[in-house]
């Protein structure tokens, strides 16, 4: 049993559980504050553009075949506001992504590294190929001798 908390603890407290533990409560927070700026700020002034259509009252009504009668509303347009909540949300994330990666690059003083390009191979020296020349020379002597 210790063994089994030990490699808890070990698990627990690593840098990346701490870190994704961080974000989700982090996201928690900045999708309370996104909710409120698309319900708040900018789904107001797209129903004052539209004349005043609220998307989250589109419905279909749809009777329901029960004994007891009534409707089943199938609500597309709640779905179409989240649609919108998600849109403004990853562009939210992206400005922030964005943002922290110029301030990364303005910190570091320069732009970040380019991957390295494969080197070209480096051209025989002069000796080098004098040494080939010499040994070709040497081959052909040599077969000229055995003929």
């Amino acid at each position: 049993m210790k063994k089994f908390w030990a490699e808890f603890k070990e698990f627990a407290m690593k840098g990346n559980v701490m870190d994704m533990a961080v974000g989700v409560i982090i996201g928690g927070a900045f999708s309370k504050i996104i909710t409120s700026l698309v319900g708040d700020v900018l789904m107001p002034l797209i129903s004052l553009l539209t004349g005043r259509i609220s998307f989250t009252d589109w419905a279909i009504k749809i009777p329901s075949a029960s004994a007891e009668g009534g409707v089943i509303a199938v609500n597309f347009g709640l779905f179409l506001q989240n649609i919108f909540d998600f849109l403004i949300t990853a562009l939210c994330i992206f400005f922030i992504i964005k943002a922290v990666n110029l301030l990364h690059r303005g910190t570091s003083g320069s732009k970040p590294e380019e991957p390295a390009t494969p080197a070209a191979p480096a051209a025989p020296t002069q000796e080098e190929l004098l040494g080939e020349i010499r040994d070709l020379l040497k081959a052909q002597a040599e077969k000229g001798d055995r003929s």
